[in-house]
Order: C-alpha cells, then structure tokens, then sequence
C-alpha cells in the first residue's frame, strides 16, 4: 500500500511540473506571436526599441501581463492539488493504519488470543464493530467450551473413582474427596438414605476435625440435610448455622464456614443420599453448582447399582450354600436309595400280609373320621408345651380353617388376648392339676370374618399312650349366648323404657296397644295399664296425635320404614296447660319376614326447638358481624386497585380460606417509589383478620414516615412497632402472634428493587433462568429470646431488567396438602411451573395458578389463607 502511495506522488508531481511549465511557455509563446503581428502592422522592425515602442499602448501590457496571470492560475490550481493530495494521502495512510491494526487483530483471534480488547479506531470501523463482536462471541464460546470441558474432566475423574470401587463406604470417602478437591472446599460430608428407616446416615466426611462431634444421623425435614432430601432439591446457603461445625487447619485455623451447598442423589426419582460441602469462600462458582447437581444423578446411579448388586450377591451366597446342602442331601439320599432297595423286598412279603389288616384299619378310620367330621364339637389335642398335635375334621365346618391351619397358629391367633390366656390357663391347669374339670368360653374370628362364641373343657391323658395330651373339647355356644343377651337386653329395655322421659307406644299393625310406658299418661292423660289391650279408635287423644297414629299404620303397611314426625301436643302442668313440641319415630318391627308391630317413640324437643332459635339468632349476628369485617377489610385493601393500575403486566392471586383472611397484599407509593407486600399474619378467618387489621396501620405508618429506608430496615421497623404494639417486648408478654411478609421497594425510575423477606421468598425469572432471594428465618413480632441478639433483615438489592418478571407468596400455596398422594404443594412445584413455561403472560399465570391449585386441591379441604403476586417489567 506505501508503494502505491508513493508512485502516486511521484506521478502527480511530474504531471503538475509538466502542466505549469506548459502553460507558461504556452503564455510568452501567445505573447511573442502577439509582439510580431503587432510589429508587422506598424511596419515596425523586431528590435528592443521597437518593442519598447508597443508598450505605449495599455492593452500590450494587458497581453504581457498574461504568463503572470498564468503563473498565478497554474500555481493555484497547482496549491489545490496538493491540498487534495495531501488529504488523498492522510486518508490512505489513516486507511492502512485501519487495515494494519485489524490484520493484527484478525490474527490474534485466529490464534484465540483474547488478552486484549478491541475497539472501533471511529464511529465508521464497521471492519473494528464486526471484530469486537467476533471476539467476544469467540472469547464466550471459548469461555464455554473451557467450562464445558472443566465439568468433563470433573465427570471422567469421579466415573474413574466410580467404576474402581464396590464397597460403598470406600467409594464415598474416595468420591468426597476428589469432589472436595475439584470444586475446592474445604469440607464435606457424604449420607446414604435408608428407605426403610426414612433416614440419612453419614458414611464418610472430609477435613472434619472432630468426627465424634459430627451428627450422624437426619430424619427426613430436619436439619439442612433432611431439608435437601425431603424436598429432593439442592440447598444453597451463605446464612450459616451458629452451631455449624468449623473448618480447622494450619493455615487456616478455626474458621466457620461462608457458604454451604447440599446436593440430593437422586436416581429414577427416588433419593439415594445426600453430600454436604462446606466453604470460607463467600460463594460457590455457579459453575460448581451446575456441576454438582449434574453428578449427583451420576453418583445416585452408581450407589443404586451397587446396593442392587451387593443385594444380588448376598442372595448369590445364600444361593451357594443351599446348591451345597442339596449336593450332600442328594449324596445321602443315593446311600438311602440303596438301602431301601434291600428293605423294599422284604416290605412287599409283609405288605400282603399288612393289606388285609390295613384295610380293617381304614374302614375303622373312616367311620371315625366321618364321626369326628361330623361331630357338632373340635376335639383338639395339646402336648405339655401347648402346642397343638391334633385337632378334629369337625373345625372345618365350626371354625372355617382346616387342621394344617390351626396347627400354624391360628388357634390362637384368632382369639383375644383375653381369650387367648384363659385357653392356655386352662391346658396349664389340667397339666398341673390332672383330675380338674374346669369350663371357658371365650370369642373366636372365623375365617369369613365372624365371631362366634365357644365354650371348651380340659382333661389331661397324658398318661395314655395313645393320646399323650391334653383333649381340649370345644363347642360353639354362640348362639346360646345371643339368646341370653337378648333375654338380658330385653329385661333392660324394659327397664328403660318403664324409667324413659320419652313417650313410647307399641302397636299392632290393625292399631292395638300392646305397650305403654308410664310417661304417655302426662300427654294423654290416662294411665298405661287403662290403655293396653285396647284399639286406637276406643282412646281419645289429641287430634294431630290421633292423625298421626293413624297416618303412621296406613303407611308403614305399604312402606315399612322408619319414619319421623313432628306433633304438638297440649300437657298441663301444674295449673297451666303448656303447649309441648313432640319428635316422634315410627319404627317398623318385624316377626322374622312379615310386618308385625310399629313402635312409636316421642321425644319432648320443647327446649332443643327453642335452643336451636336462639342459635340460629346468634349465628345470624355472627355471620353480619363477619360479613361486616369483610367489608371493613375489603375497603382496607381499596389501594390495590390502584396497584393493578401502576402495574399493568400483575396479577394477584388471592382466595381466603374463610369470609375474612389473615393474609392481604399491601401496595403504596411516595413518589417515584412504590412499595408492594404479601403479608401472612398467624392463624386466620376472625383472629387472622383482627391481626391483619394491626398489621395493616402498622406497615402503612412505617412506610410513610421511614420511605427513604431500605426493604430490610422498613422491615426491621415493623418488626420493633408490631411488638410495641402487642406489648411482646415485656417480662410479662403471653402473646407470640406476628406475620410473615414478602416485601418490595420499587423504583422503575432507577430500574432498581429491594426485597427483604420475613419466612417468605422472592423469584426472579429472567432469560429463562430462575434466581431465588431467600428472606431471614425469622417472623414480624413474636417474643423476643432476651439472651440472643437477633439479626437484622436481610437486604436484597436487584437491578431491573426489561422482560424481568417476579413472585412472591404466603405459605397457603406451598403448604397446602392435596394430589394423588396427599403431599404439600411446595415451593418446588411453584418453581417447575414457572421455568416450564417462562414466555407466559402474567394473567397466563394467574390462570395457571388458579387452575393448577384448585386441581391439587380437589377432594382435600383448604388448610389455610392463599395469596400470590406476579409483576412483569
């Protein structure tokens, strides 16, 4: 490009030399043909005089005037071709400076050398524009692939560890501390879940200087470990424990960890276990999150495979052993076999001669065994250690279990306690005692599932060689038993009936009274005995209880069932004659299938009927007076509408458990600031309300006089007022009421929000990908624990970006029990929906919400208030 540069000089400059030359010679040419024509018209010889004579006459000196006038033009032509030039020039050399800088670029970018930053030389490089944007996307793709192979090489080196080891114990401490060294932290700790027990036990740690110390075991919901595994998600945490073990080394020294990440081992969807690291960094790299929570599925196969395979093996060496046991079973059995061979020949001579009498034998057999099968008793036969030898074919129609069964336990087993007692108390008495004779009935579970009554006497033959038991006789004595109950029970009906304040009649069904208890005389006025015996047409009663009666048997003979009605009847008492509201049941009795009498029953339900008024009354004033709240409340939250207004891309999810809510959502603004709130006060329906309405002064007073605050020291303010306000912060305070708050401050002037959060949290989606802001563990109010300084709350400062939607809510949706298997909705489904569908509107996921939870909760009751909120930016 120079050379170029400077043959392009060389040549303009000969082309000007050359032009102003030729317009001077040109000129005094013009001027000296001038000087000879002049010369020749006055006859005038070409001499100086001559010539000096021509100037006499102005307009020769115009002529001679002329080369000047050329040399002047020349030159400024000659002057605006260098300008040109030399500007010509600067944008060459300005050109392959450009082009010499880029060049290099270029080859530094071929060579991935991104040490440095490139930038446009002027607002026109579009060469430098496209170069700075090739590097930066080569130095994100370099950035990726380097992460990407950082998490591979990670992947290699644990799959290695994986592969080598099959004890489970190894593997852990070999795999927790090539982790620990590859992400580096500084400790660890590795749990295995046990299905059976719903625990995790610790099996290897790293860099815990006193093990003895370390808790070993977490239930499932306890603790950060039991947390990560019953919610099957990782915990991220850089608020630490007080009692949090340390980290202790010699650089080191006693340290207390900065950040905590706890990874779930989950494989097929079930947990496997758990590993805790632990850091004095301040953050894990995201980086080694993502890493992580990708080898976890890895690790959890491997541990699943290899519980599997060590339960394959045990059952493989249990499998050895009986093939040996078999081996030498069927060695003895070829031994045996030729041994019966001899003794087979010798039978088959005494076989002829045993047929004969075996066939007396079974025909006597027979008849017993069809005695005994048919006997209306089991005959049962225990030895001294009451186990039962023998039990009658009869228990296979008495008891439904057949001999084989009984001898497995069910002779027992279907008893009471009691029973069971009283049958071995007995066998042990004719044991001890021989010539007793002692009776027990106890109750017995068929095998249909009914219980009968049985009735059993001992008698001790131990002595007797053919017996060498206890015979144990059982009858079934159930029905024996009902007939006494129900002579029992018919005495004591009687007995309460002749002793009832209820009117009871009983009926034949052509209308003759069979029974009368002595009530009846006060609301009819003749005695019992008068009416017995005796048709309903012969007694005179009150018209609507003679009309009933009457009504009663015409419809129970068409349709016998059981009947209520209600009949006012006249009664005097004393002197006046008061006006008694009788219920009175008609109910059909029947002998075995045919209609045979009707029993009326009245009860005086005077008093219950006056109650119920007066209850009625009160709950209608309980109902104004909650409806009346609502309004109250309702009129409360009016700002709200003017939050739907600010924030146009909102919604609120809002559905009270009851009429009122402890919960409300909260929206204010001073300014260019606006503040909005999801508060969750403790309890609901009318004490959650009651608190709201405290809450609600409260949290309207902070903000007004401390809006210049940031979100955590607004919160800290109301933390202080509501317990003021409760009188929470005296010796004598009997109050823990308080609320949980999800609070935000909002600037969209500055683009910027704070969030501090009381038990609640905040989640940011943004590009598809979800962060969550966990608020301080701890409540609005409460009495406060004297001997410990609280923490303040929690500050988060976020930039806003456009597209950035957030969600905050109460804990009625998350806890909320409901689907197929009655588990809480949980934050973590609230999470899945919003990364499933990250391009929906806000009134899309206000329907998703409204739609899913309503879905989750079919068939289960609402436990408590439920309130959410979506803003999109």
């Amino acid at each position: 490009m120079n050379k170029v540069i400077q043959k392009y000089k060389e040549l303009s400059e000969f082309w000007r030399q050359y032009f102003l030359q030729l317009l001077v010679g040109f000129s005094v040419l013009l001027i000296f043909i001038f000087w000879v024509v002049e010369l020749y018209q006055e006859s005038l010889p070409f001499t100086l005089n001559s010539i000096v004579f021509l100037h006499k006459r102005p307009s020769v000196w115009l002529i001679d005037f002329l080369p000047v006038l050329s040399f002047t033009i020349g030159s400024f032509v000659l002057r605006r071709e260098n300008e040109r030039e030399k500007n010509f020039s600067e944008q060459m050399t300005s050109i392959t400076k450009i082009i010499s800088t880029h060049t290099e670029n270029a080859s530094k970018l071929g060579r991935s050398d991104f040490s440095y930053a490139i930038t446009p030389l002027n607002d026109s490089d579009e060469l430098g524009e496209a170069l700075r944007y090739l590097q930066g996307y080569l130095k994100a793709n370099q950035r990726k692939e380097r992460d990407l192979n950082w998490i591979s090489e990670g992947k290699d080196l644990i799959s290695r560890i994986l592969r080598t080891h099959t004890n489970l114990d190894n593997l852990a401490n070999e795999v927790l501390k090539a982790l620990s060294g590859y992400i580096k932290v500084e400790q660890g700790a590795f749990y295995i879940y046990n299905e059976e027990q719903k625990n995790l036990t610790c099996i290897a740690t790293y860099a815990y200087n006193r093990k003895k110390h370390i808790q070993k075991e977490f239930k499932l919901g306890h603790g950060l470990v039991g947390q990560c595994a019953y919610e099957m998600d990782f915990v991220y945490r850089t608020e630490i424990p007080d009692d949090y073990i340390s980290i202790s080394s010699g650089i080191l020294g006693d340290q207390k960890p900065k950040s905590i990440l706890l990874i779930p081992l989950i494989s097929e969807e079930k947990l496997q276990g758990v590993i805790e690291f632990a850091s004095v960094q301040r953050k894990f790299p995201k980086l080694s999150i993502q890493f992580t929570l990708e080898l976890g599925e890895i690790i959890a196969r491997t541990i699943y495979n290899l519980m599997i395979n060590q339960k394959t093996e045990f059952l493989l060496q249990d499998s050895r052993k009986m093939t040996e046991e078999l081996r030498r079973n069927e060695k003895a059995m070829h031994e045996n076999a030729e041994m019966m061979n001899i003794t087979q020949k010798e039978l088959e001579k005494s076989n002829a001669q045993l047929e004969a009498k075996i066939q007396e034998v079974q025909n006597a057999q027979g008849k017993l065994h069809w005695l005994l099968e048919n006997a209306s008793e089991v005959i049962s036969i225990y030895d001294q250690n009451i186990n039962l030898s023998y039990i009658s074919p009869s228990v296979n129609k008495i008891l439904g279990y057949d001999a084989e069964e009984m001898k497995k336990g069910k002779d027992f087993e279907r008893l009471t306690r009691e029973g069971a007692e009283q049958l071995k108390g007995l066998i042990k008495e004719s044991i001890n005692d021989p010539d007793s004779e002692k009776f027990i009935q106890y109750s017995f579970i068929t095998k249909d599932g009914e219980r009968i009554y049985l009735e059993s006497s001992a008698r001790n033959l131990m002595n007797d060689p053919s017996i060498n038991g206890i015979i144990v006789n059982t009858r079934d004595i159930t029905e024996k038993i009902r007939a006494e109950k129900e002579e029992r029970l018919k005495s004591r009906m009687q007995s309460l009936s002749e002793n009832s304040l209820d009117m009871i009649i009983r009926l034949s069904i052509d209308g003759q009274f069979h029974y009368v208890n002595p009530v009846v005389e006060d609301y009819i006025g003749i005695k019992s005995e008068g009416l017995i015996g005796k048709m309903l047409s012969e007694v005179e009663f009150t018209n609507d209880l003679h009309k009933l009666f009457e009504s009663s048997l015409v419809s129970l003979k068409t349709n016998p069932r059981k009947t209520n009605r209600e009949v006012s009847v006249p009664i005097r008492m004393g002197e006046k004659l008061s006006e008694r509201i009788l219920s009175i049941d008609a109910i059909p009795e029947f002998n075995i299938t045919e209609l045979e009498t009707i029993l009326f029953v009245g009860h005086d339900i005077t008093e219950a009927k006056r109650i119920g008024k007066e209850i009625q009354i009160k709950n209608k004033k309980i109902e104004d007076s909650i409806n009346y709240a609502r309004k109250i409340q309702k009129a409360l939250l009016t700002d709200i509408e003017n939050f739907s207004n600010f924030f146009r891309k909102s919604y609120i999810l809002y559905k009270p458990r009851d009429v009122i809510s402890g919960d409300f959502p909260w929206f204010a603004q001073f300014g260019d600031e606006v503040f909005v709130s999801a508060v969750d006060c403790t309890g609901h329906g009318v004490p959650g309300a009651l608190l709201s309405f405290i809450a609600f002064f409260l949290l309207k007073d902070v903000v007004h006089n401390h809006h210049n605050d940031n979100a955590g020291e607004i919160c800290d303010l109301l933390h202080t007022s509501f317990r003021e306000t409760l009188k929470q912060n005296t010796d004598k305070a009997d109050s823990r009421d308080g609320l949980d708050i999800a609070f935000c401050k909002i600037n969209l002037k500055t683009s910027s929000l704070q969030f501090a959060g009381a038990h609640r949290q905040l989640y940011l989606l943004r590009s598809g990908e979800i962060t969550e802001y966990k608020g301080s563990r701890k409540a609005i109010g409460g009495i406060p624990l004297f001997k410990k300084t609280e923490e303040s709350f929690t500050n988060y400062q976020i930039e806003i970006q456009k597209g950035d939607k957030i969600f905050f809510f109460t804990d009625g949706m998350p806890d909320q029990l409901g689907g197929p298997y009655g588990r809480k909705y949980s934050p973590k489904r609230i999470r899945d929906l919003i990364l499933e569908n990250p391009g929906f509107t806000m009134n899309q996921y206000h329907e998703l919400f409204e739609s899913d939870f309503i879905s989750w909760n079919k068939g289960f009751r609402q436990l408590d208030d439920v309130l959410m909120i979506g803003i999109e930016f």
